[in-house]
């Protein structure tokens, strides 16, 4: 294979129905795209970070969300039902120097996942950001209020059926010359 030609993750052509479902602590585990991906229950979600903290996962990079209403067909192993919402926790180990991803499904009727700022209190402001762009909710967050969006918007702006172009734009003058 030449340098220049990428090489193909076999991992992430497959579908979860033909690759082995492997589990992490009782959760189905995928490659995807040369990254480790744990497809985690809100219910398990808490306890799962609890003990990947105890084995060298020390740090949470990222919280996030996608709402899948526009494309709801998406590969998920069996044994997991696909939702509106998903909340993204990425983790990073440096002993290992790998990254782990938690997918978590969560329905329209209850857009709500545990917190984890007691275990990374580094979490808080990804949490609300989360909740105010997309309105799910965190039990258990000290403050979970609006950190982007005056605390008078209705709505969520990320959500896909939140009305585009109700964001009236302002602009200023153009800056003096100097």
């Amino acid at each position: 294979m030449s340098e220049s030609t990428p090489e193909i993750d076999a991992a992430a052509t497959e579908t979860p129905a033909e690759a082995a479902i492997e589990t992490l602590h009782g959760a189905p585990l995928v490659e995807a795209f040369g990254q480790t991906v744990v497809h985690v229950s809100r219910d398990q979600l808490t306890g799962l970070v609890k003990t990947l903290r105890g084995e060298g996962w020390v740090q949470v990079v990222d919280v996030t969300a996608v709402d899948y209403l526009a494309h709801p067909p998406r590969l998920l192993p069996p044994g997991i039902e696909a939702e509106r919402f998903e909340v993204v926790v990425s983790l990073i180990s440096h002993r290992e120097r790998r990254r782990l991803r938690l997918r978590v499904q969560v329905p329209e009727a209850d857009p709500t996942v545990p917190s984890l700022f007691e275990l990374h209190p580094g979490t808080e402001a990804m949490e609300r950001e989360v909740f105010d762009m997309f309105g799910i909710s965190f039990t258990g967050h000290p403050d979970l209020t609006r950190i982007l969006m005056p605390e008078d918007w209705q709505g969520h702006p990320l959500r896909k059926d939140y009305g585009v172009g109700r964001i009236p734009v302002q602009f200023k003058d153009a800056p003096a010359t100097r």
